[in-house]
């Protein structure tokens, strides 16, 4: 729809400063009603004047309120309980009906909590009011007497008059909740403005803030044509924004319009045409335009703001053509004009030229608490025994506004047993509402194989490394590098700051329900099996079909479930506290051991979704590999603690992609198809070996074993010559690697953490010039690494904490920049431990050696051989000191030395360093650190540093007596044999310690790092 007013509201607004003039008393409801409406005023583009916005400091109260009752178009009198008490507001109110009787200015009375037979005869608090008033009177002298006298018959009269000036009594006990008054209030102060303006938002919970950025660039002074762009994903409330935005700006502009739901009127019979004749009628203020073809529409806009000035809005736009039809090129803007675009497709606009793009992100715990109490209560509080309920609530909804509004709409006024009904319902069948306004993202797809691709993602890969999730789809030919961007571009995936991809559950629950209507009836019909209950019953009924692309059954999920007593509740949320992360199953682990993680009431957690039926599944479940049998289709598979007994000649022979967590043999099955593969992720299994002999699988490019306990000796790697990544973390019993792992020309990355039993690593691993991270730590009984490392070409990430590193001597090669380690298996070597010599690459970014026991005479003294190096970890080593070549480091950001007890000192850094890590440095007495590099760090830590008394460059802490007699004279201390011995308690800011010390002077302080808590004489 268009939003326009007529000529003869722009007359009168351009005569007027305010729309709106507030009368009230401000002791009453100024913080609370006052405050509602005037905000709600503000966003329907209605400017109000309220005395404390609009009045300066020292000005004339008294005419500047007459002024601004004179420059309004409507008075708004709201009467309170106490508004007569006020002889201030009784004044006020006798000068608006003096100025409607002049002007013909709408005066609207609004009754707050007070009855207008009350106002209009005076009785109740009014009439005590003007008790008081005349009692006031009487003890006044004759004259005044009788002005007050004369003064309180001009309010009565005007009391009685306001009161028969509405043909609406606006009273707020007529309503079940203040906000429905309110929007009440401003609904008629439009009817009375005349104007076309947009309702917003009943409760307009975060969207002041979100506005305000958009309008701050809008209203920035320039007069440059600029395109805004408001985009997101569906139902996150960018129309609303819009429509805000409209509200305030639109007076701002002569030639103005706001062309609503583009995506669906573009559908419509000449629905392109439609609004290219809507666009031009509002440009040309409702002059008909006759329009032939799209072609000669876009001429005439063209045409039609070239030469003006022109505000536009083009809501909700999702294909190329929409855009090219309504509005061309860039250069055809008049300076000083404004284009606002809103769209799930971000990258539609951007190729059109320079835009300022603004994303509307879901809402925070707080925002999405409050509005939906809103809509569920009519306040911003849950009634009480229904705390737990909407927290539950929250969890289905995640910061989406939209299913916020429809949850709490349908649950308003309900029991606690039809809200219990119906977030069980829920967690079976999403809200239809939803998910249609969600699913138009996925229907503006305009490839079958990007359709595909998204319910791939949405139902296997949410969380997962793009990378990683690129080569597994690149099997199953779904062109996932292009498709990846059209999914990013219509807001249905993510791509996080680590590279991983990400979904909001909503978008997930709707893909799930799109492929669950494909057969709602018979699941082994569908697509996908993406709930644990339908992927049992079709297994254990053997009722798959070779429409199955992708299967998931998680065992511990389904005995979970049918457990007794499980239900909807916050506490029943052991599901969740773990989600598959990608990472885990072949990824670089980052840190320590997985532990577990308390979430909170907010935590945004999967739903299970997408069930139409329950399907019935039996306490004990015993599969067969022959309920595999007719999945010939099927490539992506995840059989979670799952045992499956018979002969696997039958087994799919498409599989792409398999995760068997929990696998229970202790090798895999000679007749078991795995030619196919390109990820195999048996984490936590039970095998001793993969497979007996050797095996050819040439696809086979993640290999992930990790926490299988019981292995004892990794596969020959002759027959994968594509793996890529390789993870055995904490295979405790693994003691040896296949000497074919130099054979892996392509693995980039190889992960032993944690396997404690593995003595020696073959030699041909130098040999691996492609791997960039190698990660050994606590591989505490590794008695050598290959001498030849330098060989690795591509490596730039070593982890060895835990591991006992020592260097009897440092050697530079000639010719080469390399360093020579020494590595044993204990702190404590024997004679007969053998330290063989390697060499460390040049491209080394990460080095992480904390906890291996490493000493001064075995600390190298010579770091130039590493100059790449971002990253350097000498945690909890018992070094005194780090060697003058530290500053030869010149690409360093983050140094870790926390808990280097015997650390005493630190010499020049170099000045990239952005972190520092000395906690708990217990003997750090003296650093080298320049004001401009201590500046510049984004991070520094040297908390329990409480010995540190002395910066090179920046502070120095000494006794006073070590210093000459004049420079104490200059100082102006004298006499200090009198003070006896004096101590001094002082703070330090830098390393957060306190210390009682002698006194003492801060020398070449530079910044005020100390400050003396007290002073005691002894």
């Amino acid at each position: 729809m268009a939003a326009t007013t007529d000529q003869a509201a722009s007359s009168s607004m351009s005569q007027c400063a305010y729309h709106v003039f507030l009368s009230f008393r401000g002791k009453d409801i100024r913080k609370t009603f006052i405050d509602h409406l005037h905000t709600a005023l503000e966003q329907a583009g209605i400017h109000s004047f309220r005395d404390d916005d609009e009045i300066e400091k020292g000005e004339d109260i008294e005419s500047e309120l007459r002024r601004a009752i004179q420059q309004s178009r409507v008075s708004v009198i709201v009467f309170s309980k106490n508004y007569a008490s006020s002889g201030w507001c009784l004044d006020e109110l006798v000068n608006i009906l003096q100025q409607r009787k002049t002007t013909g200015q709408v005066v609207l009375p609004v009754f707050y909590d007070a009855d207008p037979s009350h106002v209009m005869n005076q009785t109740g608090t009014f009439g005590e009011a003007f008790a008081r008033h005349e009692e006031e009177a009487n003890m006044e002298n004759d004259e005044r007497k009788k002005e007050w006298m004369d003064r309180m018959k001009r309010w009565k009269e005007a009391l009685t008059e306001v009161v028969n000036l509405g043909r609406k009594i606006l009273q707020s006990n007529a309503f079940e909740h203040e906000s429905l008054f309110t929007q009440e209030i401003v609904q008629e102060i439009g009817k009375k403005l005349n104007r076309t303006v947009f309702m917003v938002a009943q409760y307009p919970v975060g969207l002041d803030w979100r506005v305000e950025k958009i309008n701050l660039w809008l209203q920035d002074g320039s007069s440059d044509a600029v395109i805004g762009v408001i985009h997101g994903m569906g139902g996150m409330g960018k129309t609303t924004i819009a429509k805000t935005i409209y509200n305030l700006n639109f007076e701002r502009f002569k030639y103005r319009s706001f062309l609503a739901d583009i995506r669906e009127a573009s559908k419509r019979p000449n629905g392109l045409v439609r609004l290219q004749t809507q666009l031009l009628e509002d440009i040309l203020k409702g002059r008909k335009q006759k329009i032939q073809s799209i072609d000669d529409g876009i001429i005439k806009i063209k045409n039609a703001i070239c030469g003006r000035k022109v505000f536009v809005v083009l809501d909700d736009v999702d294909q190329l053509d929409q855009l090219n039809a309504v509005f061309g090129m860039q250069d055809w803007l008049y300076p000083g004009s404004k284009i606002i675009i809103t769209t799930r497709n971000e990258r539609l606009i951007k190729a059109r030229g320079t835009c300022k793009m603004f994303k509307v992100d879901q809402m925070d715990n707080k925002e999405s608490f409050e509005l939906f109490c809103w809509h569920a209560f009519g306040k911003a509080r849950p009634d009480e025994g229904y705390m737990e309920l909407s927290l539950n609530a929250l969890q289905y909804c995640g910061g989406v506004p939209l299913a916020l509004q429809v949850l709490g709409s349908s649950l308003h006024g309900r029991s606690v047993a039809v809200w219990e009904s119906a977030l069980k319902k829920l967690k079976a069948i999403p809200n239809n509402d939803v998910l249609e306004t969600l699913a138009a993202s996925f229907e503006s797809l305009q490839d079958d194989l990007d359709k595909k691709l998204f319910l791939h993602i949405a139902c296997f890969f949410v969380g997962k490394d793009k990378d990683y999730t690129v080569k597994v789809l690149d099997e199953c030919e779904l062109y996932p590098t292009v498709g990846i961007h059209s999914l990013v571009d219509r807001c249905l995936i993510t791509i996080d700051d680590g590279r991983k991809l990400r979904m909001h559950q909503l978008i997930q629950d709707m893909a799930k329900e799109i492929i669950r209507k494909e057969s709602p009836e018979e699941p082994g019909r569908r697509s996908f099996l993406c709930h644990e209950k339908d992927s049992c019953y079709v297994l254990s009924t053997k009722t798959g079909t070779d429409r199955i692309q992708g299967l998931i059954l998680n065992m511990d999920m389904v005995m979970e479930e049918n457990s007794p007593g499980t239900n909807f509740n916050v506490n029943n949320r052991k599901r969740h506290h773990v989600q598959d992360n990608p990472e885990r199953s072949i990824l670089p682990y980052q840190g320590n051991p997985p532990k577990r993680h308390q979430i909170d009431f907010f935590s945004w957690q999967p739903i299970a979704t997408a069930l139409t039926k329950l399907f019935p599944v039996p306490d004990e479940v015993n599969l067969s590999t022959d309920a595999f049998a007719m999945m010939h289709n099927l490539k992506l598979l995840k059989l979670n603690h799952v045992q499956v007994s018979g002969s696997y000649n039958e087994f799919p022979k498409e599989v792409r992609w398999l995760c068997w967590h929990g696998f229970a043999l202790k090798y895999i099955p000679s007749d078991f198809p795995l030619e196919s593969l390109v990820s195999l992720d048996m984490q936590k299994s039970s095998l001793k070996q993969l497979w007996k002999g050797t095996k050819s699988l040439r696809s086979l490019k993640f290999l992930n074993l990790s926490y299988s306990y019981s292995l004892t000796t990794t596969p020959d790697f002759s027959g994968l010559p594509s793996l890529e990544r390789l993870a055995l973390k904490y295979c405790t019993s693994l003691v040896k690697v296949h000497e074919s792992i130099g054979d892996l020309e392509k693995l980039v990355y190889l992960n032993l953490r944690g396997c404690e039993k593995l003595r020696e690593l073959p030699k041909g691993i130098s040999c691996l010039k492609s791997v960039e991270k190698l990660i050994l730590s606590g591989c505490s009984m590794l008695q050598r690494l290959p001498m030849e490392l330098e060989k690795m070409e591509s490596l730039t990430e070593i982890h060895a904490g835990g591991t006992a590193v020592n260097q009897s001597r440092f050697a530079t090669r000639k010719g080469d920049w390399w360093r020579n380690l020494f590595w044993s298996r204990a702190p404590r070597p024997s004679k007969n431990v053998d330290f063989p010599l390697f060499s460390l690459p040049c491209t080394l970014v990460k080095l992480r050696l904390g906890e291996c026991s490493l000493s001064d005479n075995i600390m190298p003294k010579d770091f130039s051989g590493l100059p790449s190096l971002l990253e350097l970890d000498l945690s909890v080593n018992p070094i005194t000191s780090l060697p003058d070549s530290m500053k030869s480091l010149t690409m360093l950001k983050s140094l870790f030395l926390h808990s280097c007890t015997s650390l005493q000192s630190l010499p020049e850094l170099p000045s990239s360093l952005k972190q520092i890590v000395l906690n708990d440095c217990k003997s750090m007495k003296r650093m080298v650190m320049t004001p401009s590099l201590l500046k510049s760090m984004s991070s520094k830590l040297l908390d329990g540093c409480n010995r540190l008394t002395n910066i090179d460059g920046l502070f120095k802490l000494e006794l006073i007596g070590n210093f000459d007699a004049q420079i104490i004279d200059k100082l102006g201390l004298v006499n200090l044999e009198s003070m006896g011995t004096v101590e001094v308690e002082l703070c330090n800011q830098l390393t957060s310690t306190r210390q009682k010390l002698p006194l003492q002077v801060l020398d070449f302080c530079l910044s005020p790092l100390f400050s003396p808590i007290n002073m005691s004489k002894k």
